[in-house]
């Protein structure tokens, strides 16, 4: 902790995060600054209290054997503001790890820019910004732990910009200082906002954790970032590797079998996946519990997950517009870093709201297909159990599609669709026929490549289900690893222009020629 603060100071972070002993620093002495002599004597004061010259420290070092860059703030000095010292002092170690292609971990704490110095130091946080941006560019991972406090001009540009986002608990965190509003307001800021659990809660921040256990999750976060592929060495059992014809279901039995509360979910392959980091929310002020945004490993390979929760859903609860700009933020996660995005589709609806079409349900819908179609990185959609409207749809196209024996896609839910053909719902298990919404029947339409077979329900061999499921994903991702982006983008084009088409049906893709690859690769 920094002297008698009470708070972690930088050298104290850096000995928790990265092993022990391997730190080595970049910094240089200070770039001399100071225009008077009473910001000179400050300096020198704030060097003494904190035991560093800067409110900055950067080097680079061993989380857990992989080299990292680091970047952390010290509070102790001049409350870890920023001017034009410590400014270049952050840029330089950004564009060093750019150039030597290292992840970035940075942890800020700080009350924001230095006023000593004014507008210039001000406007310094739109260099460090765009350092960043630059850094995040070439698809180097850009990891933030914010600790306590982190406020101002810091929060509002590199504290901001974490590929994820964790912060220290009870930290207060914002943008406009208590005691600056207070001043300005003659009124005290609301209790409870400006606090590192809240922002976790509205979606803000992915976590809120203790130094040692950010230390786990980053090291975690970096090995999914990576790319490498590690395959595991335990094998699949024979039946749970099998690639099986389905044996068909009756439509309206699948749809009853989807929504036994007991079928597992996209939490239940999470369990099986490895190296999971669990993220909240968009970073943007946004969440919703209908969803799931992860990173993880199945059967090795590194992606990015995002599906819709079974558990945390009812007719009161469906997903929302916050969810749909969830799922942008992981298709974004997917493109910066090069990896593979997993989509799981088990969704009653979306949300039918006036708040839901106030906020843009169908415009992010859109976006989201949009999105997906143009994405530079390998995509598998899982459908795994109700594939309901518009917010299955939105995280449907793929590479590659999957369904469980009894998952199933339609427009509406079947007893929706007689009430509009029929008007009743006693026609619902017809509907579910005549529209072809069970799995057998999008694998002849082409709208899926794979059934996951049940035996003979999800429900009743949850365990041995997620395993087949995971191994299916993990066989997708690995035949995709080959391809380009220009060649996966083309064949996804192609796969949905010809849907609905006779004779138009997708194939499997053929194998890639040769030149630009998928990054990923076995380690």
């Amino acid at each position: 902790m920094t002297r008698g603060s009470g708070r972690l100071g930088a050298r104290e972070f850096l000995d928790t995060l990265l092993d022990p002993g391997t730190f080595v620093s970049w910094d240089a002495p200070p770039l001399p600054v100071a225009r008077t002599e009473g910001y000179r004597s400050a300096l020198s004061g704030a060097a003494a209290a904190a035991g560093t010259d800067e409110a900055v420290l950067t080097g680079e070092g061993l989380l857990r054997g992989r080299r990292i860059a680091v970047i952390a703030c010290e509070f102790a000095f001049l409350a870890g503001s920023i001017g034009v010292a410590a400014a270049e002092r952050v840029v330089s170690a950004v564009e060093r790890a750019t150039a030597s292609g290292l992840p970035l971990v940075a942890s800020p704490t700080s009350g924001g820019t230095r006023m000593q110095e004014g507008t210039l130091a001000f406007v310094q946080m739109v260099k460090i910004a765009g350092a960043v941006a630059a850094h995040k560019s070439a698809g180097h991972p850009y990891v933030v732990y914010l600790r306590n406090p982190t406020m101002g001009g810091v929060f509002a540009s590199w504290g901001s910009l974490g590929h994820i986002t964790f912060a220290e608990p009870g930290a207060l965190i914002g943008f406009l200082g208590p005691r600056v509003y207070e001043a300005l307001y003659d009124r005290p800021f609301p209790e409870g906002v400006q606090v590192a659990e809240n922002l976790y809660r509205t979606g803000v921040i992915d976590g809120v954790v203790d130094v040692t256990v950010f230390r786990r999750i980053a090291h975690r976060a970096l090995s999914v970032f990576s790319g490498a592929v590690r395959i595991p060495d335990t094998p699949v059992g024979a039946r749970s590797a099998a690639v099986e014809t389905a044996v068909p279901a009756d439509a309206w039995e699948s749809v009853l079998i989807s929504r036994r509360p007991d079928r597992p979910g996209l939490r239940d392959l999470l369990r099986r996946a490895t190296q999971r980091v669990p993220l909240s929310g968009t970073g943007q002020g946004d969440t919703d519990r209908t969803a799931v945004l992860a990173l993880a490993r199945f059967r090795g390979w590194p992606c990015v997950v995002f599906g819709h929760d079974r558990t945390n859903q009812d007719p009161e609860h469906t997903m929302g517009p916050a969810a749909l700009r969830e799922a942008r933020r992981s298709m974004q996660l997917a493109a910066e870093l090069g990896l593979p995005l997993v989509l799981v589709i088990d969704t009653i609806g979306a949300a039918l709201s006036k708040e839901a079409e106030e906020r843009g349900l169908a415009p992010e819908i859109a976006r989201c297909l949009a999105d997906l179609v143009t994405l530079d990185t390998p995509t598998v959609s899982v459908l795994l159990g109700q594939g309901t409207g518009g917010g299955a749809l939105a995280l449907l196209p793929a590479d590659r599609v999957l369904a469980a024996t009894h998952g199933w896609l339609a427009p509406l839910p079947p007893e929706g669709a007689s009430a509009i053909v029929h008007r009743d719902i006693g026609h619902a298990p017809e509907l579910a026929a005549a529209q072809r919404i069970r799995s057998t029947d999008l694998l002849a339409d082409g709208i899926v490549d794979r059934i996951v077979p049940e035996y003979p329900d999800a429900a009743d061999e949850p365990v041995d289900f997620a395993r087949r499921m995971v191994a299916a994903i993990g066989a997708e991702l690995a035949g995709l690893a080959g391809q380009s982006p220009a060649e996966l983008r083309a064949t996804r084009r192609r796969r949905y222009r010809r849907l609905g088409i006779p004779g138009g049906a997708p194939t499997r893709p053929p194998e890639p020629a040769p030149g630009e690859v998928f990054r990923i690769r076995p380690e």
